[in-house]
């Protein structure tokens, strides 16, 4: 008996290692994963955050940061998640699984485990991860801004977005040297007319 379920374990293993190399699998993203799939995968993500997350301590003045948050939000997140009044972009529309709308999602995670989502990214969401572009303070704003969103009329989202980009630095990994700065003022000047 022993022996025949160890050949029935190694014939499934071997049944599977066929499957995925067979080229059978459809990894379109256009193709949505079953509703086991879906379980276990959002399952063993969110226990994985939950674990990962628990050392994490939000700040204490964290509401105070959403102001700033909301230039990095409207900027990087609301292309694939929306926001009120907005749509996800044509890349979050594209993207399987569907990023959540974080208006509603937000509410299912703590801040650490929002803060843990943000800088290390999720694999095979589509889920950037921005801790290696963005410190840790900039990651607590957007965390912030996205906890304020339940309720946010539309308007007031523009408002505060829109506020907040004029307002602040973009330091996104925008290098340029003094040369190229020059090389555009000149070329700007050769252009005005005389």
């Amino acid at each position: 008996m022993k022996i025949l379920g160890i050949t029935a374990l190694v014939a499934a293993l071997f049944a599977a290692a066929g499957f995925a190399v067979s080229g059978y699998f459809d990894v379109s993203a256009l193709t949505p994963h079953s509703s086991a799939a879906n379980w276990a995968l959002h399952r063993i993500m969110r226990r994985s955050v939950q674990n990962h997350a628990a050392a994490v301590k939000a700040p204490d003045n964290l509401a105070s940061l959403a102001d700033r948050g909301a230039g990095d939000f409207g900027e990087m997140c609301a292309t694939c998640h929306g926001a009120p009044g907005k749509e996800a972009g044509e890349i979050g529309q594209g993207l399987n699984p569907k990023p959540p709308a974080l208006s509603e999602a937000a509410k299912l995670w703590s801040d650490p485990e929002l803060f843990w989502i943000v800088k290390n990214g999720v694999r095979m969401t589509g889920m950037p991860a921005f801790g290696p572009t963005h410190d840790d303070d900039r990651i607590w704003a957007m965390v912030a801004f996205a906890r304020q969103l339940p309720g946010m009329t539309p308007e007031d989202y523009v408002k505060r977005t829109t506020a907040t980009a004029e307002d602040a630095p973009h330091d996104h990994d925008h290098h340029h040297s003094h040369q190229d700065h020059d090389q555009h003022e000149h070329h700007h000047h050769d252009d005005a007319p005389h």
